[in-house]
């Protein structure tokens, strides 16, 4: 419909001529109240914005020398927050000639990543930052079951014996 036309019905029914999907091959336009078309659009998008879930980014900090026991506590911290839907920043911070061993680091934040597999999966790898190294964990992406029985029914038959 051209669009004087289209203006004129609605300054005929009382409406306005609202462009919708300006974007579409012909643009498309609808007649409809301004007003009431804007407080459905800001009734929409508060209600999206009430359910989006917010994700933020934990760090929990270790140290090249940190003990067994210290090691387990942390992996459980960090196994919390990701099950709250939190991403993780693992921070190593290295003091004077620990510097000089970083691989001692990355081996470290490398067993806290494994410890952690089964829920949580590298985002970024351990990237070093002058006296810090870093690793950024997510949520891991949720296994079928179907696939997980794949991967054992693969490993089961491939025994000593087969070569």
């Amino acid at each position: 419909m051209p669009t004087i036309e289209a203006l004129q019905s609605a300054r005929e029914r009382g409406l306005d001529l609202v462009e919708v999907a300006p974007n579409a091959d012909p643009p498309v336009c609808r007649l409809l109240d301004y007003g009431r078309f804007k407080y459905e659009q800001e009734k929409k998008e508060r209600e999206a914005r009430k359910n989006q879930k917010i994700v933020l980014l934990k760090e929990v900090r270790l140290r090249p020398k940190t003990d067994e026991h210290d090691i387990a506590f942390k992996a459980k911290q960090v196994e919390r927050f990701i099950g709250e839907g939190d991403k993780v920043k693992l921070t190593l911070r290295f003091r004077g000639r620990e510097m000089a061993h970083p691989n001692v680091g990355r081996q470290l934040l490398e067993e806290v990543a494994g410890r952690v597999s089964d829920v949580a999966s590298v985002e970024r790898t351990a990237l070093m930052e002058g006296n810090t190294m870093t690793m950024i964990l997510t949520k891991a992406k949720p296994t079928t079951a179907a696939s997980a029985r794949e991967a054992a029914t693969v490993t089961d038959s491939e025994g000593p014996g087969e070569a």
